[in-house]
């Protein structure tokens, strides 16, 4: 139970910070579009991500730095043009919670939604190496594993569906250009750490 708990708690604190995919997923379950299909593709991408960390992928991944380096700058140059249209969004404005159509149809929000997962080189680094390689001092890891992997599925549902907790606020068009304008800066700091990070 101890190692269960110690990767719960570690892929919570990875995971809880403000990124790309948790501004997609907060902005979909504030629209009601999607949601449970969003919240289940970063859930098993997780997943997938978090048990190849554990059965040793992430130590041979922390070795190959030809791959991390694209990770790097392709995930910069997706973020930084998914936080250039966030930012237009939030220059036009005039748009509202009951607008329909504003995420997109599935198919396209599914295609992004796996971009800004698998595009993104933090994703790597959290859940394949650092949990990789933390998952080393259990014995039992598989246990780690699922701890991680079951915060990863309680804090995208409770986002998603969550979200919806502050419908009132985004039923002013302003409050989602203050949302788009939050969400394009969120991009381009993330696309300018990967690409002036050391």
């Amino acid at each position: 139970m101890n190692t269960f708990l110690a990767g719960f708690g570690l892929g919570l604190s990875l995971i809880v910070a403000i990124g790309a995919q948790n501004a997609f997923i907060l902005r979909a379950g504030l629209l009601k579009q999607h949601i449970f299909i969003l919240c289940s593709v970063c859930a098993l991408s997780d997943a997938l991500l978090i048990a190849a960390g554990v059965s040793g992928l992430g130590i041979l991944v922390s070795k190959a730095p030809v791959f991390l380096a694209f990770m790097k700058y392709g995930g910069a140059a997706f973020l930084f043009v998914y936080g250039l249209r966030s930012l237009l969004n939030s220059f036009r404005g005039g748009r509202f919670l009951l607008a329909k159509g504003e995420v997109g149809s599935l198919r396209e929000t599914v295609i992004i939604c796996l971009l800004l997962t698998w595009l993104n080189p933090h994703v790597y680094l959290d859940t394949v190496i650092l949990l990789g390689i933390a998952s080393t001092q259990y014995s039992q890891n598989t246990y780690f594993a699922a701890g991680a992997i079951s915060a990863s599925f309680i804090f995208f549902y409770s986002l998603g569906f969550g979200a919806r907790l502050l419908s009132n606020f985004f039923e002013h068009p302003f409050s989602w250009k203050i949302l788009d304008g939050i969400i394009g800066i969120v991009m381009w700091s993330i696309a300018y750490s990967l690409v002036y990070s050391s």
